[in-house]
């Protein structure tokens, strides 16, 4: 039996890797890396079928290293150690470390991340980690600060395209079945940038001989609707018009997405997180107790499971849905960061700091601070900026009921400082 035309397709060198061009092109950083014959540890964060188990192998090939594998999925802290345990024996002085590839990276437990630490730190190993998930939530901090981080993006049009021609050129089954390309927009959109769905689909709607067209597409796909892989988008496309239906205030829009996602076995705790961020993002200070529900409604189908947990979602997501939305902490905090990053360091002013020693108190430590709790209404103006950008404004209220009445509070505090 022949492998699937993706495995047949799957590239060996770089010179055959397709797209991530500002990762693996002429002169981009990691080529660089490859090309000197050394590289350090790092994750690869990119939707599927964009190529980040390819690249791991072709690295580790174009080394001429030896190559580990372990799924985040199916292996335990024990294979853990047993892939470092071999990778520290075949290791030679002034050789490349091993590599250890994980796929997944981000379904691994904090105590299976933190077996790794060791062995990356001292360099018995080299890290590769693959993720469809944001590093910054899903890997521990330890771990992510001794990687670097590499973002893949799905393949662009003329990426599938070449792809495409590549595949009819040398696989030799497609050549055996002389398939004419006369039409790509359909195969392309349903792709949604990822090359293993895009090959799939290829396979499916070829017959001998074959004139590929748009409506062909459309039909094989709609007789065989999960005849390719969904993964990409699911994670993507799906939860993009989900959350923006949610954001939009169409719960009938945000319920179908919903569906779609309960339909295609989505992991219920990914839809879950996406909820609780929504819920922070896009609803935030105008309905203060969407968190509350968001957190509730994750906390329930951890507890229960499905088929019963699509209920509290469908409960979270229609309420989401139907509040008033607000993102003024949203904007609050990105504000803050960049101001942070424009201002540095900025030292605590003196009257906000602790002083649990004498002599942090003859310096000053803590001096003038007003406890709010000692005045009336608990309140008194005082400085809690730093001197240099003490008269900035971070978090600005919007136009709903319950920032309105935040607002109208604020000022009766400050003054005009949040009449602007």
């Amino acid at each position: 039996m022949a492998q699937p035309l993706a495995e047949r397709m799957r590239p060996k060198t770089l010179d055959d890797y397709i797209g991530q061009k500002h990762l693996v092109g002429e002169g981009a950083v990691l080529r660089k890396m490859i090309d000197a014959g050394r590289i350090s540890s790092f994750i690869l964060w990119g939707p599927p079928g964009v190529g980040k188990t390819t690249l791991a192998q072709i690295i580790a090939n174009r080394l001429e290293t030896p190559f580990y594998t372990l799924s985040a999925v199916t292996s335990g802290v024990k294979d853990v150690r047993d892939v470092i345990d071999k990778a520290r024996s075949n290791r030679f002085f002034s050789q490349q470390s091993p590599i250890l590839f994980i796929d997944e990276i981000h379904r691994f437990s904090k105590s299976q991340q933190d077996s790794l630490l060791g062995a990356v730190e001292t360099g018995v190993v080299t890290l590769i980690g693959a993720t469809t998930e944001n590093p910054s939530f899903e890997v521990i901090r330890p771990l992510l600060s001794r990687c670097q981080l590499y973002v893949l993006k799905s393949l662009e049009k003329e990426d599938l395209l070449e792809l495409l021609r590549h595949t009819l050129e040398r696989d030799a089954l497609m050549k055996e079945k002389q398939v004419e390309l006369r039409e790509t927009d359909a195969m392309l959109r349903y792709s949604g940038g990822d090359a293993r769905k895009l090959l799939n689909i290829l396979e499916l709607v070829v017959e001998v001989p074959v004139v590929i067209t748009d409506e062909k597409v459309v039909e094989r796909l709609q007789q065989n609707p999960l005849a390719y892989d969904k993964d990409g988008e699911m994670h993507y496309d799906i939860i993009s018009a989900f959350i923006k239906s949610i954001r939009g205030s169409d719960p009938d829009g945000a319920l179908y997405w919903l569906a779609r996602m309960v339909e295609g076995g989505e992991d219920p705790a990914f839809i879950a997180r996406r909820l609780v961020i929504s819920a922070s993002e896009d609803i935030g200070l105008a309905n203060p107790n969407a968190l509350l529900l968001a957190n509730a409604a994750f906390d329930a189908v951890m507890k229960i499971g499905w088929p019963e947990g699509r209920i509290p979602l469908a409960e979270a997501t229609v309420y989401l849905a139907t509040s008033p939305k607000s993102n003024s902490a949203y904007e609050g905090i990105n504000t803050a960061l960049d101001l942070v990053r424009r201002t540095g360091n900025l030292p605590v002013p003196l009257h906000l700091r602790n002083a649990p020693t004498k002599l942090m108190k003859q310096l000053g430590y803590g001096k003038d601070y007003k406890y709010a709790h000692a005045y009336e209404g608990h309140f008194v103006k005082q400085q809690f900026l730093p001197d240099e950008v003490q008269h900035e404004r971070l978090w600005h209220a919007q136009d709903n009921p319950a920032e309105t009445k935040l607002k109208e509070r604020m000022i009766n505090l400050w003054g005009e400082r949040f009449g602007k």
